[in-house]
């Protein structure tokens, strides 16, 4: 049997997880010298608290090799296959953390894979490879699928401000947009694992508009688009986002998910984000 270990960064919340009998691991957020999980120790909610009140920006951390060791034991004991899937490597080093601890096992039995993305994106990544592995695939042929579907994923995302891209070092090429005079709104995505800009606009209004369009084409006459929408405190841009993605696709239902604290952190509050995935020839 193939089992899943998944991580916070993917943004599904942990009831779906658990239900789905995924393993899934935290990230550590870090303020001054008090450390916290966002799993069991602070929630999206508790750490907004937190940011607002601290005078300095906290940080994160992957989750050490040590806590991939018990469950890599527990799955391997029971005859089983490890399959981990991680975020982007180049914004994230919870790859780094899997792929260290699994050194410490002589197995071809555990399996890492680094999908190049992050958040809702990862999420349905997760989901689809519950799906596969239900469906009996082999490891190779989940792990075949995983890559492909990633290489598929349109990401878009706004942030009211670069700051917090910037200081946690994580804004990638979109480092160019910082100190810039305009009054610009730029869209971002991710693209080979890191974050870059995909276009800028004048105000937020035509900003959702090009997300809505492009999504839109996006999702035409694509039977599994996966498309999800994830955010930070942004319940209106939120709301409005799902009103006109739903007309202009007509899905109903698009799954909404609140980022984990370990994105907050590296992207700020008044986040939103769209992902879908381009039908795979």
């Amino acid at each position: 049997m193939i089992k899943i270990i998944a991580d916070t960064t993917c943004g599904l919340p942990l009831d779906i997880l658990k239900q789905a009998g995924i393993e899934v691991l935290p990230q550590i957020i870090t303020f001054g010298n008090e450390t916290f999980r966002d799993d069991t120790d602070m929630d999206t909610g508790s750490f907004l608290e937190k940011l607002r009140a601290s005078k300095t920006l906290p940080g994160t951390a992957a989750p050490s090799p040590s806590l991939y060791t018990p469950i890599y034991e527990q799955i391997l004991a029971a005859g089983d296959t490890a399959l981990v899937i991680t975020p982007s490597a180049k914004v994230s080093g919870t790859f780094r953390s899997a792929t260290v601890a699994a050194g410490e096992f002589q197995t071809d039995q555990i399996h890492i894979v680094d999908t190049s993305t992050i958040a809702g994106g990862l999420g349905s990544i997760v989901l689809a490879a519950h799906k596969w592995v239900d469906a009996g695939l082999t490891i190779e042929e989940v792990k075949e699928n995983i890559m492909e579907m990633a290489s598929c994923e349109r990401l878009f995302f706004l942030v009211p401000t670069l700051k917090y891209l910037h200081k946690g070092g994580r804004i990638g090429g979109a480092s160019k947009l910082v100190g810039t005079i305009l009054q610009i709104v730029p869209i971002l995505t991710v693209k080979e694992g890191q974050i870059e800009p995909f276009d800028k606009v004048r105000t937020v209004k035509q900003a959702i508009r090009t997300i809505v369009d492009l999504t839109a084409a996006y999702c035409e006459n694509n039977p599994e688009p996966y498309l999800t929408i994830s955010q930070c405190d942004s319940e209106p841009l939120l709301t409005q986002l799902s009103q006109e993605l739903t007309a202009a696709t007509g899905i109903h239902d698009i799954p909404r998910y609140t980022v984990p604290p370990a994105i907050v952190v590296h992207a700020g509050p008044g986040l939103i984000e769209t992902s879908c995935f381009v039908a795979r020839s």
